[in-house]
């Protein structure tokens, strides 16, 4: 399960990587509105929280869907400005169509890379977005009722609320994040053009992979989920972000230029466990027999034999159980004369539970 976005034939300089205000201040409302996602921020959280006048806090609540369950394409411009005035003018350019449909994606559902029409024009997608909206609660269904009613208006309220939003809290964080952002965007630019694609997509993230077959040049975005989208003809965009970790955002709706909004704290981790790998390794010791023997393999090193004579089965069962955990890469195995012993590696079991969280922010 990945997201590839096709760049065969993208000329490099069409490649951009640069900070977005408008994505930064969108990726901070999430971390407000899910702060367990980001215990790493649990001070900036706290502080802005709590400083937040009641008034401001009570209508992000009515439009938390936008950054919140998902990040709206509206809040991952193409084009980075200096200026979150400058993206918003952009934004306003945007057809009430094309602004409704990206803003009212309200759950990460299958549909959103089948290019669905918007709600303004069908009825079908328009009650889809209506029945969304009443799960999250009937402010937020009142919300896009208003919105589906009289978009310039709702627009011209989301533009008020991100503004105030700058003036409460965010000019003064932007002020301190922009040059983290601008300097690594600086530096993945310079690396794209002096080591190439390959190393600067690498650099990103460990999720992130460039994919050549001589015919075909694609970047993986490994999550779980799945889509495609194709990059010729418009360009690739990456924006760095202080306060995405552990989410990998990547926009690949049909008909929009793709966006990648990376963590730039994704150096500081360890690599990223790819999600198939993750998948097989929770395979591999869910398993009742398999779990029973990851008791002894967790205690000690152990032959075949002595794990068929502990649990009462053949050598080769045991031996077609340890083939899954060693494809799984839970077991480490050595020689000691005539006998292989294997051993559980408890350092890999032990981050399994946080790859598994991992993968599921992505």
């Amino acid at each position: 399960m990945s997201v590839f976005i096709d760049i065969t034939g993208l000329p490099r300089e069409r490649i951009t990587f640069g900070p977005s205000p408008l994505a930064e201040l969108g990726a901070a409302l999430h971390t407000l509105s899910e702060p367990a996602h980001h215990a790493r921020l649990h001070g900036w959280i706290t502080t802005t929280s709590a400083a937040l006048k009641p008034e401001l806090a009570d209508r992000l609540h009515e439009a938390d869907f936008l950054w919140r369950s998902t990040h709206a394409d509206i809040l991952l411009p193409a084009a980075p400005r200096e200026t979150l005035a400058e993206e918003l003018d952009d934004l306003d350019l945007m057809d009430d169509e094309k602004y409704v449909a990206a803003a009212l994606e309200i759950s990460c559902a299958s549909q959103y890379g089948e290019g669905l029409p918007s709600p303004l024009v069908d009825a079908g997608v328009r009650q889809r977005a209506l029945e969304l909206a009443a799960a999250r609660g009937p402010r937020q269904a009142a919300f896009v009722r208003q919105m589906l009613a009289d978009p310039p208006g709702v627009r011209a309220w989301i533009r008020r609320l991100l503004e105030d939003c700058e003036e409460a809290f965010f000019a003064d964080t932007w002020r301190r994040v922009r040059v983290q952002l601008a300097a690594d965007a600086r530096h993945k630019t310079e690396m794209l053009r002096r080591k190439g694609l390959a190393e600067a997509v690498s650099a990103v993230s460990p999720a992130v992979t460039l994919e050549e077959d001589g015919l075909r040049t694609r970047i993986v975005v490994d999550k779980l989920s799945d889509g495609r989208t194709a990059a010729t003809g418009r360009g690739l965009t990456f924006l760095p972000t202080a306060f995405g970790w552990p989410h990998l955002v990547a926009l690949h709706t049909p008909g929009w230029q793709p966006v990648v909004q990376y963590p730039v704290s994704a150096r500081e981790l360890t690599d990223a466990t790819p999600v198939d790998t993750v998948k097989l390794r929770l395979e591999a010791v869910a398993h009742p027999m398999r779990m029973r023997l990851c008791r002894s393999l967790a205690r000690g090193s152990y032959s075949t034999g002595e794990l068929a004579d502990t649990y009462g089965i053949t050598a080769p069962e045991v031996s077609r159980h340890l083939a899954v955990l060693r494809k799984a890469g839970l077991l480490t195995t050595q020689r000691r004369g005539r006998y292989v012993l294997h051993q559980l590696d408890v350092a890999v079991v032990a981050r399994l539970g946080s790859d598994f969280l991992e993968g599921l922010l992505r």
